[in-house]
């Protein structure tokens, strides 16, 4: 399949199409909707059949939270063809996407790859940071979200993932963390106001979205520490950017993780929400059944399958990303290995495709 074909192929199967939601092109009434507990578009109590995709975002193979080698970009894709995603979300940095790495020829093959093995490309993964005092930073920043969007929209992706101020990471003897880059978020500039740093980034968001909406692509802001923690941050950022190009990726926080707060959050932000993500680990139990357990960074377990069955409710018909991204710890206390990843991956797509099929009865 050409890349041309592939790309067109994608938009007119609603892979994310520019809204991620085209069933909600109206606001939803919060408040009625809660306390009816029924779609707040339809008004019907019953489900309708939950259309989800699962994909794979590519920083689980990136080689850095796990004692292996990375995955090339031929691999991520194979795997995730084998494995039996719907799709791939490549992270915009190296190894993978990099655009300073990807130039158009690369970006074609990716294309011409994905379609030859029947996968989508709904999402780019950025990893910026909009909100330090440092005018030369956030101009840096800038420019390289402004050639990730230029390679979302080459790889025919609709949606650039985006953060309000991604600490980073940092590696240890081929480890990452997050400690490090996260204390020295708020050690670095002890004396800038919170109210300061969020409005260097509302304005750099403002700028981003006028080109996103340049080069047809929607960016997706995730809440998620330490600017932006919680979907409530996030819908204000979204109030405050003001743009048809700039929307919403879900990841459940633990602070969340109960049905109360997941009603209010999917029939809140349903109509913004164009991707969503989910993590952690999973172990299948003697009755065969897939669980959440807790790992290594991640004590807490998610409430994902009542999730799934709200944003089935609302009609949600986007991506749910799996990711590995905490260090990767054995059953043994050992490094894990690429082989443990892979096991991981095939448990949380099974998983994930069990709650959305359940989602749909």
């Amino acid at each position: 399949m050409k890349r041309r074909d592939f790309i067109s192929k994608s938009v007119s199967a609603g892979v994310v199409t520019g809204a991620g939601l085209p069933l909600m092109a109206q606001q939803v009434n919060a408040n009625e909707a809660e306390q009816a507990k029924v779609n707040p578009l339809t008004g019907s109590s019953q489900a309708p059949p939950a259309k989800m995709k699962v994909g794979l975002y590519s920083i689980t193979y990136l080689g850095c939270w796990y004692k292996d080698r990375p995955l090339t970009w031929q691999e991520v894709l194979q795997r995730a063809k084998d494995f039996g995603f719907d799709g791939v979300e490549f992270d915009a940095k190296r190894p993978h996407a990099n655009p300073m790495d990807w130039n158009q020829d690369i970006r074609k093959a990716v294309v011409d790859r994905a379609g030859e093995l029947g996968l989508e490309l709904p999402a780019l993964a950025a990893n910026n940071n909009f909100a330090s005092p440092l005018p030369e930073n956030r101009e840096a920043e800038l420019l390289m979200v402004r050639e990730q969007i230029k390679l979302a929209a080459d790889l025919g992706c609709k949606v650039l993932r985006v953060f309000a101020a991604w600490p980073g990471i940092t590696l240890r003897d081929g480890w990452a963390n997050y400690d490090e880059p996260r204390k020295q978020w708020d050690a670095c500039w002890p004396g800038i106001p919170r109210l300061v740093r969020w409005n260097y980034m509302v304005e750099c968001f403002k700028e981003a979205s006028k080109i996103a909406g340049d080069h047809g692509i929607v960016l997706a802001l995730q809440n998620h520490a330490p600017l932006v923690p919680t979907w409530q941050e996030c819908l204000k950022v979204i109030k405050a950017v003001d743009s048809p190009h700039f929307k919403i990726c879900f990841d459940l926080p633990p602070v969340e993780d109960n049905q109360e707060n997941i009603t209010k959050a999917v029939n809140t932000i349903g109509h913004l929400d164009v991707l969503f993500h989910y993590n952690g680990e999973f172990e299948r139990m003697p009755n065969g059944k897939i669980e959440v357990i807790p790992s290594f960074g991640y004590p807490a377990i998610f409430n994902y399958g009542f999730l799934i069955k709200e944003l089935a409710r609302i009609g949600y018909d986007g991506y749910l990303n799996w990711e590995f991204c905490h260090c990767a710890i054995d059953k043994d206390g050992k490094p894990g290995t690429l082989k443990m990843i892979d096991e991981q991956t095939k448990l949380a797509l099974e998983y994930m495709r069990g709650l959305v099929a359940d989602a749909g009865k």
